[in-house]
């Protein structure tokens, strides 16, 4: 007992306390998305985690992640695939390294070649590190696909990127 009166118990057994919001269940089926839109993936091996990452993309990302992917295929048959640092990355055979990794941003997408550098012509957009370059793939703009093509071949056939 206090001075305002007997003390009341909160809890389910006070029916007069106010009840508490049902926990909504985490559908983990749907990733998180990251600023910038880039989804949120668990890092795996093999083409599971990077046909997960894809079915995360953002809007018209999708069907470009999509179309990406395929034309990696076609240029190098039976590519090693894997998910790492939130990005689809893609090499020759497993252990040699990785040569073409994307990453969704607001406005585009981000393919990064490793070594870029080496490329002809050189891809686009520069990088801090000297042997990277990046293509950007706006909305607004269609992907050249014979020159990305020839980009994947190009890059396939230099040393992978360790990471």
């Amino acid at each position: 007992m206090t001075a305002a009166g007997p003390r009341r118990r909160l809890g389910p057994s006070n029916p007069m306390a106010p009840a508490m919001p049902a926990k909504q269940p985490v559908n983990s089926a749907s990733p998180k998305l990251l600023s910038g839109g880039n989804p949120q993936i668990a890092k795996g091996e093999g083409d599971a985690p990077v046909q997960a990452y894809i079915a995360a993309m953002p809007d018209w990302k999708r069907a470009v992640g999509a179309r990406l992917d395929a034309l990696i295929e076609q240029a190098v048959p039976g590519v090693h695939k894997a998910v790492k640092w939130n990005s689809p990355m893609y090499g020759v055979a497993a252990g040699e390294g990785w040569f073409l990794s994307f990453h969704c941003f607001t406005c585009y997408i981000k393919v990064a070649f490793f070594r870029g550098a080496l490329l002809q012509p050189v891809p686009p957009e520069p990088s801090k590190s000297a042997d990277t370059r990046y293509l950007h793939i706006l909305e607004s703009e269609a992907l050249d696909e014979a020159r990305f093509l020839d980009w994947v071949r190009q890059a396939s056939a230099l040393p992978g990127e360790r990471m």
